[in-house]
C-alpha cells in the first residue's frame, strides 16, 4: 500500500503529473488512508520547493523579504493547485449562510465564490504572506516555509482518524474520513515538533500552534456540518499554515 497511497497523495495534494496508472479504478479507502499519511511528506516536497524559490531570489537577486514571501506562497498554491484555497473559500461561505448543514453543504459546492469566501482568501493569504516576509526579516524565512507546508498537511492527517465522520456520503471526505488510526498522527506529530526543536523552541510552538488551529476547525465543520469535506480539508491546511507562520513572525 506504500505506493499506491503516494501516488494518489501527490496525484490529490500537488500538480505533480505522474504516468497514468488504471484509470478505470477509483481509490480505496485503504490507499486513501495511506495517502493521508503521506501527507506531510508531500508537504516537506512543496516546501522545500517554495523555500528554494525564496532562497534563490534572497541569495542571488536580492529580491527583499516581500517579494520572496510573495513568490514562496505563488509556488506552494501553485503545486498545490490552489486546490486548499479553493476549499477555505467554499467552506467560508458555507459558514458564513447561516444555513443548516444541508444547505450549507450545497452552498460550499457551487463553483462560484461568495463574499465571506472572497474575505476568508484574501485575509488568509495577506495574513501568510506578512507572516513570511517577517519571518524572513528574522533570519529564518527559508525553514518557515517548510514547516508551514509540513504542518499544513500533517493537519490532513489529524483530520482523517478514526472518529472524525465526513459529512456527506460521496467525495473526498466520504473517501478519507476516518481511515487513519489516531497513532499515526501522534507519532507524526512528535517527529515534526522534534524536527522543529532541532531549529529552534519557537519551531515547535510554531508546529504546535497550527495543528491546534487545524483541530479546531475540524471541530467546527463536526459540529456545523456533521463532518468534514474536500472543501474542510483545505480550509484547514490553510489554516494550519497561516497560524505556524504567525507564531514564526514574532520574534
Amino acid at each position: 500500500m506504500l505506493w499506491p497511497g503516494f501516488r494518489l497523495a501527490v496525484t490529490l495534494l500537488t500538480a505533480i503529473p505522474l504516468p497514468r496508472g488504471k484509470a478505470d479504478e477509483p481509490p480505496s479507502r485503504p490507499a486513501a488512508g495511506a495517502a493521508m499519511v503521506w501527507a506531510p511528506v508531500i508537504g516537506l516536497l512543496l516546501g522545500c520547493a517554495a523555500a528554494l524559490v525564496l532562497y534563490i531570489f534572497q541569495r542571488y537577486w536580492h529580491a527583499g523579504p516581500l517579494l520572496g514571501a510573495m513568490l514562496a506562497i505563488i509556488v506552494l498554491a501553485a503545486l498545490s493547485r490552489c486546490l486548499h484555497l479553493d476549499g477555505l473559500a467554499d467552506f467560508a461561505d458555507g459558514l458564513g449562510s447561516r444555513k443548516p448543514a444541508d444547505e450549507a453543504l450545497a452552498i460550499m459546492r457551487r463553483s462560484d465564490i461568495g463574499p465571506f469566501g472572497v474575505a476568508a482568501l484574501v485575509l488568509t493569504v495577506l495574513l501568510q504572506l506578512a507572516a513570511l516576509t517577517q519571518a524572513d526579516a528574522l533570519g529564518r524565512g527559508v525553514t518557515s516555509v517548510i514547516a508551514a507546508a509540513i504542518t499544513g498537511r500533517l493537519a490532513l492527517t489529524w483530520a482523517c482518524r478514526h472518529g472524525v465522520p465526513a459529512a456527506r456520503s460521496e467525495g473526498l471526505g466520504a473517501l478519507v474520513a476516518g481511515t487513519v488510526h489516531p497513532a499515526i498522527p501522534a507519532v507524526l506529530t512528535v517527529a515534526a515538533l522534534v524536527g522543529g526543536a532541532a531549529f529552534g523552541w519557537i519551531f515547535t510552538v510554531a508546529v504546535a500552534a497550527g495543528l491546534a488551529a487545524s483541530l479546531a476547525v475540524t471541530w467546527l465543520a463536526v459540529r456545523r456540518l456533521g463532518g468534514i469535506t474536500g472543501d474542510v480539508l483545505g480550509a484547514l491546511t490553510e489554516v494550519a499554515a497561516a497560524v505556524c507562520l504567525v507564531v514564526l513572525a514574532l520574534s
